[in-house]
């Protein structure tokens, strides 16, 4: 509340507290700029944490079902949202199946990531991979199988955006490892004549082809053979 220098209709104290007599412009102009760009900030953070949790709560259903076996009813139930609310933070479906593809592989990326990091020896941290998929079965963030795998054998032919993204996230995969293997020799860890690009795709390649029996079959039998192959495989690039 704005004061007048002069009384007010009591002539109290010599100032109006209930009435505004005379303002700053400047002051005014200025105020009301900084509270309208309160406000806008403040309802962009409330759009952007609606916006997460349309994609939160839908991701887990895009990656089981599929970017073609996700319906809008799935995601209004899932959510509890209406269709004009979720098409007031998404433009499309489209764009809501990328956003959940985006969170759903840098949640499995940052779960092994901190793993990984765990570990000095650059040998033990390449062994942290089998360790993992060989019970991925059993680990929640896991159980719904790899974000990459799923996208890409749906999305082949049918969702060139998603087949994209799918093969970013692969390139950005492989290039961890191999970064992982460089790191190695340089600390001569691991063999100086181990090719990187070798170890990366031998270990993407076994965990994704693991991955997709276990997946199909619904056992691990084949998923633990294959990540103790890989893990004799990892041993025997220590010098």
């Amino acid at each position: 509340m704005f004061k007048s220098q002069y009384a007010d209709s009591n002539g109290q104290n010599g100032f109006a507290t209930n009435t505004l007599k005379i303002f700053d412009k400047n002051t005014v102009r200025y105020g009301l700029v900084s509270i309208f760009e309160h406000r806008m900030k403040e309802a962009q953070t409330k759009g952007e944490r609606t916006r997460q949790f349309i994609i939160e709560k839908t991701a887990p259903i895009f990656n089981v079902k599929g970017y073609a076996g996700t319906y809008l009813s799935d995601l209004t139930e899932a959510t509890g949202f209406t269709k004009g609310a979720i098409y007031c933070n998404f433009e499309n479906k489209d764009e809501v199946a990328l956003a959940a593809f985006d969170y759903n592989f840098g949640r499995v990326t940052e779960y092994v990531a901190t793993r990984i990091r765990a570990q000095e020896n650059a040998v033990d941290r390449l062994l942290v991979y089998p360790k993992i998929y060989r019970d991925f079965l059993k680990i929640p963030i896991l159980q719904m199988g790899c974000p990459i795998l799923n996208t890409s054998t749906e999305a082949d032919d049918t969702h060139p955006q998603l087949k994209a993204k799918a093969a970013d996230a692969l390139q950005f995969w492989k290039k961890a490892i191999e970064n992982q293997v460089k790191r190695g020799i340089e600390r001569k860890e691991i063999k100086a004549d181990t090719n990187p690009t070798e170890v990366a795709v031998l270990i993407m390649a076994m965990i994704e082809g693991a991955m997709m029996q276990a997946k199909v079959t619904n056992r691990s039998t084949e998923l633990r053979v294959a990540m103790n192959y890989l893990e004799k495989i990892v041993e025997e690039l220590r010098p």
